[in-house]
């Protein structure tokens, strides 16, 4: 239930509509979607259970969309929904670790329905109480290790739940720039945007920020304040604390406090950019709304951002402002990631008459920025492989390669293939084949002197490995359009520049 009148159960789809005017062709959205990792709600089900509970949510969605201001009252009951929990549960990965209580997906589903109904019960009652998660690290491309949370089933299929509902809500509130974590939206998309709005607008200067421990510094207290912005249901709130305060569980010592969000759930993600929203992006909207301030981009995708700027003293003043505005929060900029640079199609003759050089680059999401020129003379942004990207991976197949050099050709074949695709899927944009047939070239040398080590073997006759490399190491290619055209279609042509 909520606030308002009641609306009939006819399911209506929403029309993708364009931005504003106000809103920038950096901003473009790509259609107003779930959260990733989300549930996809389907308005033609194939049962009259999924039919219910799909028209009760998507009556929310319309509520959501047409009063900004509007709280919710009753939610719970669309999360204990066992159709909901039925689909959360078929959504999760069959292979993922297990979390404490050592409970699989395949083991859980022996016996589903009955696993379900007590846990929606639980849920309906209040007798659901969340566990701590199991602490996991994965390598970073710095050399660092990421801490990372195993939830166990059980909350994964809650809060996957859970999810979908709140961002049934939020995803109408969330601003075209903010690309993070929202299912239609991926990084090309916040890439492409990137590129489309340094080229089209008067961008001199770039501020390219990064928050310092962003996951691990979110405040509780916050957290909860900007959920009750919209959620009155304190059923639902309470949920949302139970996993804050659960805690994680390391070398058989449980850890517990008042800020930060367990990377590795799907409400995390989802509490990230509700607690951004908040705290930069709508705060970025007014202040460059403001009389006097200059032509001026954001993208955001998570706790990293870059905006763009005519001016440099309003990028000075923003920096300075963010970094009060962030404080605030319990939030700070990292002070070794976080730079203001001279950037744009007038970056390099300016420097060049000053005598400073090229202009620098900047790395977002995987790839260097770079000042270029396409062939017919115009400015353009180039993209390339970040090169501790390259480095970091390059050193993982090797580590990887040595440990699987006993095993059979096909095997071996079947893993790089399968890397060096995964590559090209991500990096194969427009302008960076150089960058692509680097990795493969090296991929290919590390693959060829794992197998010269087999059996203590110097020497692969060239016309076997070449079999070999034909056969599992097909040649990077451009899967990526370029990024005007891609913006443009998904946008229909229909977003203004102002």
């Amino acid at each position: 239930m909520t606030h308002g009148r009641e609306k009939s159960d006819r399911v209506v789809v929403p029309r993708k509509s364009p931005n504003n005017a106000e809103r920038t062709a950096a901003e473009a959205m790509e259609g107003r979607t779930l959260a990733k990792g989300n549930l996809r709600e389907r308005n033609a089900p194939r049962t009259q259970s999924r039919t219910r509970t799909n028209s009760a949510l998507e009556r929310v969605r319309q509520a959501a969309k047409q009063d900004k201001k509007q709280r919710f009252t009753a939610l719970l009951h669309h999360v204990y929904d066992i159709e909901r929990l039925r689909l959360a549960y078929r959504s999760l990965k069959r292979d993922a670790a297990a979390g404490i209580d050592g409970e699989t997906w395949q083991h859980y589903g022996e016996h589903l329905e009955d696993n379900l109904r007590d846990l929606s019960q639980r849920l309906r009652c209040g007798a659901y109480r969340a566990k701590p998660v199991r602490r996991a690290y994965i390598p970073k491309a710095d050399g660092r290790q990421r801490p990372l949370g195993v939830p166990v089933l059980e909350d994964k299929i809650v809060q996957r739940a859970t999810v979908e509902v709140l961002n049934a809500i939020y995803e109408p509130d969330f601003l075209g720039f903010s690309y993070g974590f929202r299912q239609g939206r991926s990084q090309h998309h916040a890439l492409d945007a990137l590129a489309v709005g340094i080229w089209s607008r008067k961008v001199n200067w770039v501020l390219d920020a990064d928050i310092r421990s962003f996951f691990d510094t979110m405040k509780h207290e916050w957290i909860v304040k900007f959920l009750e912005h919209r959620v009155a249901d304190e059923r639902v709130v309470r949920l949302v604390q139970k996993w804050l305060s659960a805690g994680v569980l390391e070398d058989g010592k449980r850890t517990c406090g008042d800020e930060g969000a367990v990377q590795g759930g799907s409400i995390s993600p989802l509490l990230a950019n509700i607690y951004l929203h908040y705290v930069f992006d709508l705060w970025a909207q007014r202040w460059r709304n403001q009389p006097g301030r200059g032509d001026m981009i954001v993208v955001r995708f998570a706790d990293d951002f870059v905006v763009g700027f005519e001016h440099e003293r309003d990028a000075l003043a923003f920096q300075a402002e963010l970094r009060e505005r962030f404080a605030k929060f319990g939030l700070e900029l990292h002070p070794d990631k976080t730079r203001i640079l001279e950037f744009g199609r007038f970056a390099a003759s300016r420097r060049a008459r000053r005598g400073a050089g090229k202009p620098e680059t900047f790395d977002f999401l995987g790839f260097t920025h770079i000042c270029g020129k396409s062939r017919n003379g115009r400015f353009m942004v180039h993209r390339q492989t970040a090169k501790k990207r390259l480095r970091a991976k390059i050193s993982e197949v090797k580590a990887e390669l040595r440990r699987r050099m006993t095993r059979p050709i096909p095997e071996q074949g079947a893993y790089v293939r399968s890397v060096l695709i995964g590559h090209v899927r991500y990096y194969g944009v427009p302008g960076n084949g150089p960058a692509l047939g680097c990795f493969h070239g090296l991929l290919s040398w590390h693959w060829g002197r794992t197998l010269r080590r087999r059996g203590n073997r110097r020497v692969m006759a060239w016309e076997t490995y070449k079999r070999h490399a034909a056969r599992w190491l097909p040649s990077p290619r451009i899967c990526h359009p370029w990024p005007a055209q891609r913006l443009g279609v998904l946008t229909q042509g229909r977003s203004p520049v102002r």
